[in-house]
Formats: structure tokens, C-alpha cells, sequence
């Protein structure tokens, strides 16, 4: 009987200790930003201050899941909203695994035609799963409780098109936290970004995750000062073979004074915000 009594008050203990944890972290109300350090890709988790979670791209490999399950209480299986930029293999590998291990509630893609098997993959299992899919297109907005996400690109619906660059076919999207703004801009290149300059958007952010891994294929100058970023972020793989980031990009953030944090060099990357002030470390 004693022992019955032991084993039923270390369940208790257990419990309390697991309902104690949920609730102070329920009292959280700060934006987490995670730049997951995945090698040559891109990978993003982004988790709302009502707990919703966006992830943008899943990395080059299996990586990704690792990530997630770390950064994710054991208990969230739920992804709110999955972004695909563009389907090439860095940055949609790691998302098949996520399809298949958490709840996708939404899909958000340009809809292009890519022929590879992680894509098709990917997408057949959306398919199987009945996720709903939309066609990403600038102007949408998705709002997650005080949280906002906005679409800049594509200006046109790429369904069922073969792009030859898929680079320039990248969402962009702008997460919204009361005062602080986030530009992702996934391998958007220089057509890209001299599209959205035309149209004018204002596209002012605190923090920007530059496109192409930092090449010199995109951020000119002009996006970025219409930006005004005060911190950029690149992800990108340690002596990686394309020798990302650019040293011209590099020279370019440094003349315009906006702070660099690259996952190759300092490793997964942590942003919160109370909506008000950004704290950006490891």
C-alpha cells in the first residue's frame, strides 16, 4: 500500500511539475524568430505571442525536423501556417518531414512546376492530407492573434508555370509584431527586388533575412536602403561551395551600418520581441 501511495504522489509531483511549466510558459507573450542553422538552405521558425507557429522553408536535409522538435514545446505538434518560397531542394527537403511528423493546418506556395522529388513528394502528401494550398500573391495577409504576415512577391500567379530562374519566383513576406517588422526574402534576386521597388511597397523593417544566402545575385543597394533594416541575417553553410555570402554584400552591409548575424558563423540565430525592442543571439 505504501508503495501504491509513493508511485501515486511522484505522478502527482510529475503532473504539477509539467502543468506548472505549460503555465508560466502560457504567460509568454514575446515574438521568437528562430534562423535555424541547417547548412546551405533555409530555414525558419517563426513562433507567434498567441503560440501559432509559421515556418518558412525546411533546409536541404532532415535537419530541420531536429530544429523544430528542439525549439517546439514536446507537446506543440501543430503547424499553423508552412511557407514553400520556391521548390528548390534547400529549401524544401526538410518540409516533407515536418508533413509527416506535425499538423499542417495551411500551405502558402507560388505553384510553380518543378519537377524534382522532394516537390513532388511534398506536394503529394499535401494532397493525401487535404492541407489546404494558396497560391502566394502580393497584398495577401494571414494574421496570427497580434501577429501579421504579409505577401510582397510574386505580383503575378505562377500555377502550373515553369520559371527558368526559380530564385526570382520567391515569396517575400513581412512578419508584423506592433513595431517590428521582419522581411523574409527568400532567393529573391535583383529582378525581384527591382519589381517590388516599382511598386512602391513600403517594405521598412528592422531585420531582414537577405536573399540568396547573401549572394551578389540580390540586395543592391537601393532595396536596401529603402529597407532600413538596422540587422540582416544570412543562412548559409559553412565553406559552402558557392562562396556565400558575397564579399560585396558583405562590404555593402558594412558602409550601410546594418548589424550581420550569419548561422555558418554563430550558428542557429534567436530573435524576440516584445514588439517593441529585438534581442538577436544564439
Amino acid at each position: 500500500m505504501k508503495k501504491v501511495i509513493k508511485i501515486l504522489i511522484g505522478l502527482f509531483l510529475v503532473v504539477t511539475v509539467l502543468l506548472t511549466s505549460v503555465w508560466f510558459s502560457g504567460k509568454d507573450n514575446d515574438l521568437e524568430v528562430y534562423f535555424f542553422n541547417i547548412g546551405q538552405g533555409d530555414g525558419v521558425l517563426i513562433r507567434t505571442p498567441s503560440y501559432q507557429n509559421i515556418i518558412i522553408d525546411g533546409g536541404p536535409d532532415n535537419s530541420f525536423i531536429t530544429k523544430l522538435g528542439q525549439a517546439l514545446p514536446f507537446y506543440d505538434k501543430t503547424i499553423d501556417l508552412m511557407v514553400l518560397t520556391h521548390p528548390h531542394d534547400d529549401h524544401i527537403y526538410g518540409l516533407v518531414e515536418v508533413l509527416k511528423r506535425y499538423k499542417v493546418k495551411q500551405v502558402l506556395y507560388t505553384g510553380v512546376l518543378h519537377p524534382t522529388d522532394a516537390y513532388l513528394e511534398w506536394l503529394v502528401i499535401i494532397k493525401e492530407k487535404q492541407i489546404p494550398l494558396k497560391i502566394a500573391l502580393a497584398g495577401q495577409k494571414f494574421i496570427f492573434g497580434e501577429a501579421e504576415l504579409k505577401v510582397f512577391y510574386p505580383f503575378i500567379d505562377f500555377t502550373n508555370q515553369k520559371i527558368e530562374n526559380l530564385n526570382n519566383s520567391s515569396v517575400v513576406v513581412q512578419l508584423i509584431y506592433e513595431e517590428v517588422k521582419i522581411l523574409f526574402m527568400g532567393d529573391l534576386e535583383i529582378e525581384g527586388e527591382e519589381e517590388i521597388l516599382d511598386n512602391n511597397y513600403d517594405i521598412r523593417s528592422q531585420v531582414i533575412k537577405l536573399g540568396h544566402h547573401g549572394s551578389d545575385t540580390s540586395s543592391i543597394e537601393d532595396f536596401l536602403k529603402k529597407v532600413q533594416a538596422e540587422h540582416a541575417v544570412i543562412q548559409v553553410g559553412e565553406d559552402n561551395k558557392f562562396g556565400h555570402p558575397s564579399r560585396r554584400i558583405l562590404s555593402r552591409l558594412k558602409r550601410l551600418e546594418i548589424g550581420l548575424f550569419r548561422t555558418d558563423l554563430l550558428g542557429t540565430i534567436i530573435l524576440i520581441s516584445d514588439g517593441i525592442d529585438i534581442k538577436i543571439g544564439t
